[in-house]
């Protein structure tokens, strides 16, 4: 193993109940009666993407909205919420980001994200992670196509200059593991607290935390399979 990448924000920190709360407060500011109970929420994370799920909902219900207009509001909440909030890393991962330093190998944050998204994370866990922890980071500027689609891991190979047999992805939703996968890389999911319902069959692994040297274990004699196991 050369390089562990990391793939959406709820892989470092789990933002999922954080973003459902900056979604509703955006509905207020946009005077739209919606609220998204956790119920409602879980179903929309089996696909990626915001914009969409405000889009789509609307429609379900019959409304017209400007999507994009709403989308941005709930970016700015979530932003401020995620600066003022005592948030945490998640079990293992400041182990595994220092392990894997401490071997050589490359550490890549590969989301499709907004910059100022990553740069609120940044901020909030200043006094664990630095960006100067990871060898490369994207964001939704760097490419043409969000995930699902495998551009933002074809564009972090490229600049780790890395062969996809050598790494392994993180991720936490299902829309994630499928642009890992079709990057051709083996890829652990490390669901949410929202995601840990969803069938994450196309992940080679399933761990509910991390361990840098579980990580090293699972691909020894493993590159080109797809083994599922519990860790």
């Amino acid at each position: 193993m050369s390089a562990i990448l990391f793939g959406s924000i709820g892989t470092i920190i789990d933002t999922s109940e954080l973003q459902r709360q900056s979604f509703n407060q955006a509905f207020k500011a946009h005077k739209l009666d919606w609220h998204w109970h956790r119920e409602d929420y879980l179903a929309m994370l089996e696909k990626s993407g915001g914009r969409n799920r405000v889009a789509n909902y609307a429609d379900s219900i019959g409304q017209t909205v400007d999507a994009e207009a709403v989308h941005r509001s709930k970016s700015e909440f979530f932003q401020d919420i995620l600066t003022k909030s005592q948030v945490e890393p998640r079990a293992g991962v400041v182990e595994t980001i220092q392990g894997a330093k401490s071997q050589g190998l490359k550490i890549a944050f590969v989301t499709t994200t907004t910059q100022k998204n990553i740069s609120a994370l940044m901020e909030a866990l200043r006094l664990s992670i630095q960006v100067n922890d990871f060898d490369f980071i994207s964001n939704a500027d760097l490419v043409d196509r969000l995930k699902p689609d495998k551009a933002a891991y074809i564009l972090a190979l490229e600049k780790l200059g890395e062969r996809s047999a050598d790494c392994i992805a993180i991720e936490d939703n299902l829309d994630g593991i499928r642009a890992a996968r079709s990057a051709g890389l083996n890829c652990v999911a490390f669901p949410n607290i929202n995601t840990a319902h969803h069938d994450f069959k196309e992940a080679s692994y399933l761990v509910n935390q991390l361990d840098f040297n579980g990580l090293r274990k699972l691909l020894v004699g493993n590159s080109s399979q797809s083994i599922k196991q519990t860790v």
